[in-house]
């Protein structure tokens, strides 16, 4: 290998071993003193809860684990949002799972909270998965509350996804493992089964202390919502357990009885492993990313067998688009070219010829290639990969004259309107309308993932800052006030230091703009569970090309 190769390989690793190292922390939640607190109450913790329930040696994908990081500092964070949610295998049966982390705020719901709950019911609706909600949670954190009650897409979602999932025939079983209450005392009995840990587990819409304050009645939290109380009188709960493990059991006992549903027939052949090196990934990176690399080499790393069967391999080359098998999975890739190459003028740019096209940029030949390449994979029910490294689509005249709009819309038009399930991987830069071409959150991937080397924004930080810093010195100057050189450069690092700090995968996976960062070989387990999860869900939609007809 070369020593640009070694140089870069060395840097990707660095950056995953940095990523590891902050996915650890957040694993911890609300830390070692708040674990042995969970232990001393004869509880599990979340994460303990879901390794206990799950199959031994399955694969559990997990979804959102860094949201909430480096927010609500003001009240001492909110790790992983208080919640653990993913998709994962119980007696066999892939399920999306949620656990309230009462060692975060004891699982009190901040607005975060919500919006990641919210994402694996999405998930779990998309793809007609079950769901087992785990719950131990204080209810909403009231310091935030006109920020997690009233909205749309706030606290009281979750109930009316409750009942869409109940009429759509998704299973939903809930165990009360810890506190339940207020309107969260709604979520295990809007699901198909409730159980509740005895001792441990309660639920009420008010606890004694309101109780007392609210209409006088002197009442403990056991004999007012306790496991005995829920299963003997009420019958709000179905069954009580001794302990965690062994509810959990029972969970486990029920999945086992579940039937099977109708699948949607994606195909699948016998997995095989990339004939070249998926480890290479680290050093075709450049850690420059002002640097062009061959996409083509990281798709062959990716790919059963390292085999990629091109579409229009000579047309819109700032596209790659194929066909492929991703752990025995068939699928249809786009992915940006990263080289500088030579394309064939179009007509509307003027005649035969050659021209030089900058790698990242989607220029109109490469999005009707895209467009027409997206209706053959809805065609032949083929889901959908895209490996995003976008600097953005083609400006200037030549560009606009040529009706790189119109094409950008006709690819765009294609993907939102795909029926088959899209799965999204941020591997390098995702800047503005790029963004929204290659899937991007609003554009209702099934997964969305970034890689550490993953940079999100409208446009590149340079560019931003330099258009920031204009903004910023044209707003002194029109108070009268005059700016030096030494401060022109002081203020543009300040700003370029607050943009690049939003730029990173980190802050995006705060805000669940994605639905996790992974090391680049958790890439196809994410693809393959993925697609197992969206089998579970028919087709019931028909592809319309929209735009594209006219």
């Amino acid at each position: 290998m070369d020593l640009a190769f070694n140089k870069n390989e060395d840097f990707f690793k660095q950056e995953v071993y940095r990523f590891r190292q902050r996915l650890q922390k957040v694993q911890q939640g609300g830390g070692p003193k708040k674990i042995a607190a969970q232990h001393e109450k004869g509880k599990l913790t979340a994460r303990e809860r879901i390794n206990y329930l799950i199959d031994k040696d399955s694969r559990f994908l997990e979804i959102g684990a860094f949201a909430g990081e480096g927010m609500y500092e003001e009240y001492g964070g909110c790790p992983g949002g208080g919640v653990v949610t993913g998709i994962g295998y119980v007696s066999g049966r892939q399920c999306v799972l949620v656990a309230n982390d009462a060692t975060v705020k004891a699982g009190a719901w901040f607005p975060i909270t919500a919006k990641k709950n919210l994402r694996a019911q999405e998930i779990a609706m998309e793809n007609r998965l079950p769901v087992i909600y785990l719950v131990d949670s204080a209810g909403v954190f009231l310091p935030l509350q006109d920020e997690i009650f009233p909205d749309k897409e706030h606290f009281g979602r979750q109930f009316r996804n409750n009942a869409r999932m109940s009429s759509l025939g998704i299973v939903q079983i809930a165990a009360i493992m810890g506190s339940c209450v207020a309107g969260g005392a709604y979520l295990p009995v809007m699901s198909d089964e409730a159980m509740i840990v005895d001792k441990t587990g309660s639920i009420f819409l008010a606890g004694s202390y309101l109780v007392k304050a609210a209409i006088g009645e002197e009442i403990d939290n056991e004999t007012l919502g306790g496991a005995a109380t829920h299963t003997e009188i009420s019958g709000v709960t179905d069954n009580k357990y001794p302990n965690d493990e062994a509810c959990l059991d029972a969970i486990r006992k029920l999945m086992d009885k579940i039937g099977h549903s109708d699948k949607a027939g994606f195909d699948r052949a016998a997995p095989q492993p990339p004939a070249k090196n998926e480890e290479d990934i680290y050093g075709l990176f450049p850690m420059d990313r002002s640097k062009p690399y061959d996409t083509l080499e990281i798709i062959h790393r990716l790919v059963d067998n390292s085999e990629f069967d091109e579409y229009k391999k000579a047309y819109g080359k700032t596209l790659l688009c194929g066909y492929a098998r991703i752990d025995g999975w068939s699928v249809g890739i786009v992915a940006n070219q990263r080289l500088i190459v030579k394309s064939k003028k179009g007509a509307g740019a003027g005649g035969a010829g050659q021209e030089m096209q900058m790698g990242g940029v989607i220029y109109s030949d490469s999005a009707d290639k895209a467009a027409r390449f997206i209706m053959n994979c809805n065609q032949r029910k083929i889901p959908l990969v895209f490996l995003q490294d976008v600097s953005g689509f083609m400006i200037g005249s030549r560009a606009e004259h040529g009706g790189i709009i119109k094409d950008g819309a006709k690819m765009v038009n294609a993907m939102a309107n795909s029926v088959v399930p899209k799965f999204t991987f941020i591997i390098g830069n995702s800047y503005g309308a790029g963004n929204y071409a290659m899937c991007g959150k609003a554009y209702d991937p099934r997964l969305i993932y970034a890689w550490p080397t993953a940079r999100m924004a409208v446009m590149s930080g340079a560019s931003a800052a330099k258009t920031l810093l204009q903004i910023k010195v044209a707003g002194l100057k029109a108070k009268g006030e005059e700016i030096t050189p030494s401060e022109e450069q002081k203020l543009l690092k300040e700003i370029e230091e607050k943009y690049e700090e939003q730029l990173s995968p980190f802050y995006a996976a705060s805000r669940l703009w994605v639905d996790g960062i992974i090391d680049p070989l958790e890439t196809r387990k994410i693809i393959s569970m993925g697609i197992e999860a969206a089998n579970h869900a028919p087709l019931t939609e028909r592809f319309n090309a929209g735009v594209l007809q006219t």
